[in-house]
């Protein structure tokens, strides 16, 4: 499980949702620069730390004898970049690496599941936060996790996660109040990030 302080994510999470509304590369990336081998290592060991399961696909995703780049964004933002130049990491000043919708599809067990009943999936894709009664009808269910800790949100009848974001409370704590934000929605389908999908190029 992926979780942080409250502290280093409450302010990085409004800031991220609302630029991947309406994300573009004149707007928010500032540079497209390829990092120092040292600040790759470190990269590369900080995405093994907070996601094991990736640990074996590493050499796939971030290999060692291919530069990394990263673009720089405005307010403090930086997207990770694969050998392809997709988009695969995001991340706000020294929070956490939150990976992005198509890394997750391609890697569906990285992160804690949560599903949302069928009447949540138009406001999650507006980008909308996910209320306690949308996990905890017939419809929903949840991963036994802490508050605080990022997860992908799939819908019922969908096969693939349609968002990914962090909880503000815990499963426990939704269960037992259902009432409330539990979900704070970070980056979800058809937003800006998921649209470029990679610097310099717009997604099919």
């Amino acid at each position: 499980t992926v979780s942080f302080s409250r502290a280093s994510l409450v302010l990085t999470l409004a800031a991220v949702l609302e630029m991947w509304r309406k994300f573009t590369k004149e707007e928010h990336i500032r540079s497209h620069a390829k990092v120092k081998s040292s600040e790759q290592r470190g990269i590369r060991a900080r995405v093994i730390e907070q996601y094991p399961a990736l640990e074996e696909h590493i050499e796939d995703i971030l290999p060692k004898k291919s530069d990394l780049y990263v673009c720089k964004c405005t307010e403090s933002r930086q997207v990770i970049l694969d050998p392809s130049g997709e988009f695969i990491f995001f991340q706000c000043r020294s929070g956490p690496f939150i990976p992005t919708l198509r890394l997750l599809h391609r890697y569906p067990d990285i992160l804690p599941k949560y599903q949302v009943d069928r009447g949540a999936i138009r406001f999650v894709l507006s980008g909308a936060n996910i209320m306690s009664p949308g996990l905890t009808s017939t419809g929903g269910r949840m991963d036994d996790v802490p508050a605080e800790s990022i997860i992908a949100v799939y819908a019922e009848g969908k096969e693939h996660a349609l968002a990914i974001g962090v909880t503000t409370l815990s499963t426990e704590t939704i269960r037992s109040e259902n009432k409330g934000v539990a979900v704070e929605n970070t980056h979800y389908l058809k937003d800006g990030l998921w649209l470029l999908r990679r610097h310099g190029e717009a997604a099919a």
